[in-house]
């Protein structure tokens, strides 16, 4: 049998084995090795292909729309440094708990550690940052290895949707000639006997879940965390849990609990701001720590966790160690939904609510101050965030935020609201790298996306912005631009304002209208807040990317910070305490 059928079989074995176990998305960026399996994925019409010339860019594309879509999607490539272009956003999957497949063209073996060109050790190349490598070889001879290869290949896939989810790697190494054979699907489709893949889902023994039952039955004055959470039908079952042992929710805003309809009741969202208050950090004094998913970005709750001496248990279904801090003392591996239900049907409801209402009435005073920022026309950075986080942003659009300031201001001015907007970051590795890219990523399966992006971030991925005008993606980017580092303000690096500038605040001075242009976006700068709110609100019913420049000092938001904590501080100090 000749070199191009036989190759061709094993290929398609490959794509229809992704197709089988949920796979419908791969994100492609252009090469010479990578041809077979490119033009193969091309003939599939249960598979939508994305274009990205730029192999860092793609991974983030990727990594977006696996992040919307909640499972794989599949990433290709030719052989050489392009392979290395992936490893940011695959680092970034790991950690973020986000499944792709990434399927890497290589030269054969007999070219390996010989001087040929575009070729380096792609084994094993993204360590321990992958769930499973595997490589795929392909048989001069026959076709004995097909089901072998089908095998690999959904046992790669169910690793990857096997929590915590997360990338895994298939290297391909091919032979020349690299055209695949043409032919009908069915002249190289041999029986499929696809092995099917029934994850499920980790619970407790019902020995340990009694001995829970009763020390969170003991608990009088307990609070809830939520950060990111996998296990689907979790918003419905932790706000039964809440309610069954009236206490406070704080939720992240990545733990989708801020938003949407019905409202979760017992949220509390202005914690960041009032637990930075001595006196309400003081008197908020829990028995009980209860956390479900990832860490949460508020460094305010941070430092009140590490206050206390509390039991702290932390529920998580993908069975790592979630404790920078060390403050666990139980580490409970099961599913965050199982476990919120479990513990409900059978814990008995609390009637002294004087805990709960205690910090509902914190919370309202603190959310009082924060949202006089809605009101305020001046166009700084913390107006526009709580204008356009509680007011302008639609039900129905999707909300990616970029990392330092931007996930932090979000988390101060994302008050509870019924509207229906999901919320993304990259929290994984928390870089600043390949944020625009992600956010088309988001677009693509979600339609219209919103991201919040600083300057910086922006011009680490401009590239992401071809990405999206060649994928047609509809994508409204607000650019807070304060000409360098933001979070660097807020830091002890600060206080050393001989080098500040230089090392840390690194002014740019960039005019973005100028890559607007580049990429064919649209462009506005604003001037004032309803410049501001205008060119949103034309942005939110046109086709394509466009940009919003926000001018931003760096400076000034330090300041207006600094006073609206004081303005909490005066407020709460008129709470009675008793």
């Amino acid at each position: 049998m000749e070199h191009a059928k036989i190759m061709t079989a094993y290929l398609r074995s490959v794509i229809h084995s992704c197709i089988k176990n949920g796979i419908s998305d791969v994100v492609i960026s252009p090469g010479s090795r990578s041809t077979p399996l490119a033009l193969l994925f091309a003939e599939y019409r249960e598979i939508h292909m994305y274009l990205d010339i730029d192999e860092r860019s793609a991974a983030f594309l990727a990594l977006g729309m696996a992040k919307a879509r909640r499972r794989p999607v599949a990433l290709l490539c030719t052989s050489g440094t392009a392979t290395a272009n992936y490893y940011p956003a695959i680092i970034e999957a790991y950690y973020a708990r986000v499944p792709l497949v990434v399927l890497t063209a290589d030269r054969p073996h007999e070219l390996q550690d010989a001087g040929a060109p575009q070729t380096i050790d792609q084994v094993n190349m993204y360590g321990s940052h992958v769930k499973r490598f595997d490589e795929i070889e392909i048989p001069e001879q026959d076709l004995s290895l097909l089901d072998h290869t089908r095998r690999l290949c959904t046992r790669a896939i169910a690793t990857a949707m096997r929590r915590p989810r997360g990338p895994v790697h298939l290297n391909v190494p091919l032979r020349q000639p690299l055209l695949p054979a043409r032919g009908s699907l069915k002249d190289f489709q041999a029986e499929d006997r696809t092995v099917h893949v029934s994850p499920g889902e980790p619970v407790l023994p019902e020995h340990e879940l009694n001995d829970y039952v009763q020390l969170i039955g003991r608990a009088k004055r307990g609070v809830i965390i939520c950060g990111e959470v996998e296990s689907t039908g979790f918003r419905k079952a932790i706000s039964s849990f809440s309610e069954r042992l009236g206490f406070p929710i704080l939720a992240d805003p990545l733990s989708q609990l801020r938003c949407g309809a019905p409202l979760v009741r017992h949220v509390v969202d202005c914690y960041d701001t009032f637990l930075r208050d001595e006196k309400a950090a003081s008197a908020l004094c829990p028995d009980l720590i209860i956390r479900f998913g990832a860490v949460p970005v508020s460094k305010g709750l941070k430092l009140w966790l590490k206050r206390q001496e509390a039991a702290c248990l932390v529920i998580d279904s993908g069975q790592r160690w979630r404790d920078p801090d060390q403050l666990a003392t139980h580490m409970i591996y099961c599913d965050e939904t199982w476990f919120c239900s479990a513990l409900s049907n059978r814990l008995d409801g609390k009637e002294d609510t004087n805990w709960l209402k205690h910090w509902e009435a914190i919370n309202e005073t603190a959310k009082f101050v924060n949202s006089e920022y809605m009101q305020d026309d001046s166009l700084t950075e913390m107006n526009v965030f709580a204008r356009l986080l509680n007011r302008l942003v639609p039900s129905g659009a999707s909300l990616f935020s970029g990392n330092s300031m931007p996930i932090r201001e979000l988390d101060t001015f994302l008050f509870t609201s019924d509207r229906d907007v999901r919320l993304f970051a990259n929290r994984g590795a928390n870089g600043i790298d390949g944020v625009v890219s992600t956010a088309v990523g988001v677009s693509l399966v979600l339609k219209r996306t919103v991201l919040l992006i600083g300057d910086l971030s922006f011009f680490h991925d401009m590239n992401g912005l071809l990405a999206a005008k060649q994928n047609k993606a509809d994508l409204t980017i607000i650019l807070i631009n304060n000409d360098g580092g933001g979070i660097f303000s807020f830091l002890p690096q600060a206080t050393r304002p001989e080098y500040f500038e230089r090392l840390f605040g690194t002014p740019h001075g960039m005019d973005f209208a100028h890559a607007a242009h580049l990429y064919g976006a649209h462009y506005k700068k604003a001037s004032d807040m309803p410049t501001f709110e205008k060119a949103f609100a034309d942005s939110m019913t046109r086709k394509g990317v466009t940009i919003i420049e926000v001018p931003a000092d760096r400076s000034e938001n330090v300041r207006d910070h600094q006073r609206m904590h004081a303005r909490v501080h005066d407020r709460l100090a008129q709470l009675r305490w008793d």
